[in-house]
């Protein structure tokens, strides 16, 4: 099984987010990078999984410079084979699927996996993307996957429950919550992805972005918290229309 595994690096959910030029850029002055976790702890460990079970490879890619080796050494770490990064700005999410899909079309992917979403952008849209650029089917936020042959059972959440979905090899998914469990990389991991193969290619041309960013807006600070008594409904009620304005 020949798996290949997109990753991203994205802020901490500790950082402190600010922007420049006239909130046009985000300022990465002081900023800690991490693999996005949809990617590390579902994608990833997934198709890990997948390779130990049925045998294989599982290639990581990226789009992205030199400041993405940190994650992709990481993920090496923790079990990935080889590395392939494109060396290009992810500008948006049609440039990055259609960067990955140009690389990856030719190399015979059996399956293809995406995390749910990064958790800067929340996007979520790149896996779709990939599918159809890569002509693949394509199952979202999937939570638990088996692998018979050339079949696989998909379970996937939808509004109001689930659904179970059948597809062959070779095909698309991204990852959701529940479909792996994290793993810490060792230092037997750690010191053999210095040994593992790690190709940078340059950007296929004729690519170019569909959006740009016009401006940046950070989320308004909380206002101070208000306590009501629990038998005081009227006062409740007033709050929430008066001030709240939820009706």
């Amino acid at each position: 099984m020949k798996v290949l595994v997109c990753i991203s690096k994205v802020p901490d959910t500790t950082t402190k987010i600010a922007f420049k030029d006239n909130n046009t850029k985000f300022n990465e002055e002081g900023v800690k990078y991490i693999l996005n976790p949809t990617d590390e702890w579902y994608a990833l460990v997934r198709g890990i999984e997948v390779k130990e079970k049925h045998g294989g490879s599982v290639t990581i890619v990226s789009v992205g410079d030199a400041s993405y080796d940190t994650e992709m050494n990481k993920a090496l770490a923790i079990g990935a084979d080889d590395a392939v990064r494109i060396d290009a700005v992810p500008t948006d999410a049609y440039f990055v699927a259609a960067q990955i899909a140009a690389y990856a079309k030719s190399e015979n992917y059996d399956l293809v996996i995406t995390g749910k979403e990064t958790i800067d952008y929340n996007g979520g849209i790149v896996g779709g993307l990939l599918a159809e650029m890569m002509d693949l089917p394509y199952v979202s936020l999937v939570t638990t996957m088996t692998l018979e042959g050339t079949k696989a059972t998909l379970e996937r959440e939808i509004e109001g429950g689930k659904e179970i979905v059948e597809v062959n090899t070779p095909f698309a998914m991204s990852a959701n919550k529940g479909l792996a469990e994290q793993r810490i990389p060792n230092m037997r991991g750690i010191m053999m992805a210095r040994k593992k193969p790690k190709k940078v290619l340059p950007p296929f041309e004729g690519i170019q972005p569909l959006t740009e960013i016009v401006s940046y807006e950070a989320v308004p600070p909380r206002s101070n918290v208000k306590l009501v008594e629990p038998d005081n409904v009227a006062e409740l009620v007033r709050l929430l229309h008066e001030e709240a304005k939820v009706f």
